[in-house]
C-alpha cells in the first residue's frame, strides 16, 4: 500500500472547529489519509472548548491571538507562521473550512508552495463584499485558489460555476455543521451532564418561551449593535418571554449589551457556551434570534425558527426554504417581526417545520470519499 495522503487541516476560530472536526474524524478513519491538525487560534478560550469536547489535539497550535489584533497584522502573521507549517509538515494537500482570516491565510500560503488546497463549505456569497466583512473576500480569495470545493447546497454550487470554477471541481456534499450537531446531541444524549450548566436557566424560565441571541458580527458594531441591543430590551418587556444571550468575548459586544441589559430580569446574559451547552440553548429555544451565519444552518436541523439580523445572507437557502427570514438591524423591524412569531401560530409553524436545506449529517464522509477519488486519480 502507498503512503497515506497528509492532509493539513488549518482552522482558528469555533466555528471552523465545530465544521471541521467530523472531517477530521473521518480522515483519521480512513487508511488512506493521515489528518495533520494545525490551529492558528484566532479564538483562543472558545476554539479550546470545541477541541476538547471532539478529543482532537492539534499537532501545530500558532496561539497567535493577540489584544486589539488588526485584521492586517493578524493576516501578515498568519500567513508566515502557517508558511512554516507547511514547510515542516510537507502536505500532500491543504483543507480550509469557510472564511476567516485563517482560511484564507492558509489557502494562500499553500497556494504560495503549490500546493492544493480543499476548501470545506465553498460557494457561499452574499453579492456584497462589506456584508459579511471581510468573510466575503476570503471566500473569493479562497475560491479563486482551491483544488476542491466542497459546496454545502446546490445554491452555493450555482455561485461557483458563475465564477468559472471547473464543475468537475465542484462537488455538493452538504454542510458538516449537521453533521457535528448529530453527534454532539448524541453525546448529550448519552451523557446529560455534558450540557447540564443551563438547568438553572431552565427553571428560572420555566412557562416562558425563551429567544435565544448571539450576535458579533464586525459589520453592526456600534449602532447597529446598540439597536439590537434596544430590540431585546423591548422583546424582554413582554411577560411571555425570556432572553438567553450568550455574549461574544468581543468588547465591542460586551460593553454594548452589558448596558444596555444587564440587570433585566428576562434577560441572561451568561458567557459564551461550549459546544454541548450551545447545541442545548438551541433545543431548549423557541426562536432563535442572531447576525451567525452557523446559527443559520444549526437551528432549523432542531426546528427552531431564525431570525438574522443582517442586511445579507450567504445563506440564502435558509430564507427560500422558510427557515430562516432577514430582519436587518432596525429595532422596529426586529420586534415587529420576533411578535409576530410569538402572536401567529400559523406563521411560526410554516418556519418550524420548513425543510431544512443544509444536509443530512453525511457531509463529512462525503468529502473524505470525494478526496479519496483525487487522490486515486492522481496515483
Amino acid at each position: 500500500m502507498t503512503q497515506p495522503a497528509k492532509i493539513l487541516v488549518v482552522f482558528g476560530t469555533r466555528p471552523e472547529a465545530i465544521k471541521l472536526f467530523p472531517v477530521i474524524k473521518a480522515l483519521a478513519a480512513d487508511p488512506h489519509f493521515t489528518p495533520v491538525v494545525c490551529v492558528s487560534a484566532q479564538h483562543r478560550q472558545m476554539l479550546d472548548q470545541v477541541l476538547q469536547i471532539a478529543a482532537i489535539v492539534p499537532d501545530h497550535d500558532l496561539d497567535l491571538m493577540r489584544p486589539d489584533q488588526t485584521l492586517d497584522g493578524l493576516t501578515a502573521a498568519l500567513l508566515v507562521e502557517l508558511g512554516k507549517v507547511m514547510d515542516e509538515v510537507q502536505p500532500d494537500r491543504v483543507m480550509v473550512q469557510g472564511d476567516t482570516a485563517t482560511a484564507m491565510a492558509g489557502a494562500l500560503a499553500a497556494y504560495y508552495r503549490k500546493i492544493p488546497v480543499d476548501h470545506v463549505e465553498a460557494g457561499l456569497r452574499s453579492g456584497h463584499i462589506y456584508h459579511p466583512w471581510p468573510e466575503e473576500v476570503n471566500r473569493k480569495v479562497i475560491g479563486a485558489i482551491a483544488s476542491l470545493h466542497f459546496a454545502p447546497t446546490s445554491v452555493s454550487k450555482s455561485a461557483l460555476l458563475a465564477e468559472n470554477v471547473p464543475a468537475a471541481r465542484v462537488h455538493v456534499t452538504g454542510n458538516t455543521v449537521i453533521d457535528a450537531l448529530e453527534w454532539v446531541t448524541a453525546q448529550i444524549a448519552a451523557q446529560p451532564a455534558l450540557a447540564s450548566g443551563l438547568a438553572d436557566l431552565e427553571q428560572r424560565f420555566a412557562g416562558k418561551r425563551i429567544i435565544g441571541v448571539t450576535s458579533h458580527r464586525r459589520e453592526n458594531f456600534g449602532g447597529g449593535m446598540e439597536a439590537i441591543a434596544d430590540a431585546i430590551r423591548q422583546i424582554a418587556a413582554r411577560p411571555d418571554v425570556a432572553v438567553i444571550f450568550p455574549v461574544h468575548l468581543n468588547p465591542n459586544v460586551r460593553a454594548v449589551m452589558h448596558s444596555a441589559l444587564g440587570g433585566l430580569d428576562n434577560v441572561a446574559l451568561i458567557e459564551p457556551l461550549d459546544y454541548p451547552h450551545f447545541a442545548r440553548l438551541l433545543a431548549i429555544a423557541h426562536i432563535m434570534l442572531t447576525d451567525s451565519g452557523g446559527v443559520q444552518e444549526e437551528a432549523p436541523a432542531l426546528g427552531k425558527p431564525v431570525l438574522v439580523m443582517r442586511e445579507t445572507t450567504e445563506r440564502p437557502e435558509g430564507v427560500a426554504a422558510g427557515t430562516a427570514r432577514l430582519v436587518g438591524t432596525q429595532t422596529k423591524v426586529i420586534v415587529t417581526e420576533l411578535f409576530k412569531l410569538l402572536d401567529d401560530k400559523a406563521a411560526y409553524e410554516n418556519m418550524a417545520r420548513a425543510h431544512n436545506p443544509f444536509g443530512d449529517g453525511r457531509a463529512a464522509q462525503r468529502i473524505v470519499e470525494l478526496l479519496g477519488n483525487e487522490i486515486g486519480h492522481q496515483a
